[in-house]
């Protein structure tokens, strides 16, 4: 197993469950645990400005549930759901998590949902080490995509299009954390919904860029920000 430990904290509002968890937590050499927290809105300002790798979360909590304190997460850590219920599991997944545990956890199952957590973990590093291709979660699975062969990425509400040249990927993601993930010498975002990688760029003009006979709107107040990124290629 890895050496690396994931900075753990635990958002439940059962005292309880927070105890069990908390044991099992302290009890795996790969994991920290940074903190507890009793509700969403707790955590969002405990978690504010610290590093975070693995958020251990409840759905069923007062004052804001998980899922909307997922939903104001601009840039998200891994995520495990704890839950009393199985309902939420496909909602859970919507949501690019790492897995969802029933309670009660079992040693065995806990065991396995951290396994997932640390290789996700190597995967992340790996990529923002090279640079050349991502793991993005689309349809509950990981896909592997080559950074060279996004040609844009579309805002689309709650999520993301990725037009590459396999094809288009729907991501679950906000446009402002899926493109910290990518090489700002390479993307740059010239509308409010458009980041184009400016490799593929045909041509442009004041109102629109092309990219592969595809007119991509350009924002007026993009454009100098497009020609200097041009210029240093």
């Amino acid at each position: 197993m890895t050496n690396k430990v994931l900075k753990t904290v635990i958002i439940d509002d059962s005292g309880m469950q927070t105890k069990v968890i908390s044991k099992l937590v302290n009890s795996h050499s790969n994991l920290s645990l940074e903190a507890t927290y009793e509700n969403g809105m707790v955590a969002r300002k405990g978690i504010k400005g610290n590093t975070v790798d693995l958020i251990l979360l409840d759905i069923e909590m007062p004052v804001i549930s998980g899922f909307d304190f997922l939903d104001a997460m601009e840039k998200r850590p891994q995520v495990i759901i704890i839950s009393g219920k199985t309902d939420y599991a496909l909602r859970a997944f919507d949501y690019d998590v790492t897995d969802y545990l029933h309670k009660p956890i079992s040693i065995d199952r806990f065991n396995t949902a951290i396994q997932r957590a640390l290789v996700n973990h190597a995967n992340m590093e790996s990529e923002q080490g090279a640079q050349d291709y991502i793991f993005v979660n689309s349809n509950l699975q990981k896909r592997k995509v080559i950074i060279g062969q996004i040609k844009w990425i579309e805002a689309l509400g709650d999520y993301v299009k990725l037009v590459t040249d396999d094809g288009s990927i729907l991501v679950l993601s906000t446009m402002k954390a899926f493109i910290e993930r990518l090489p700002t010498e390479k993307f740059v975002r010239i509308h409010k919904s458009y980041t184009i990688n400016i490799e593929r760029i045909d041509r442009f003009n004041s109102t629109s860029v092309e990219v592969d006979g595809q007119r991509i709107p350009l924002s007026r107040l993009k454009k100098e920000s497009l020609e200097r990124a041009l210029s240093e290629m």
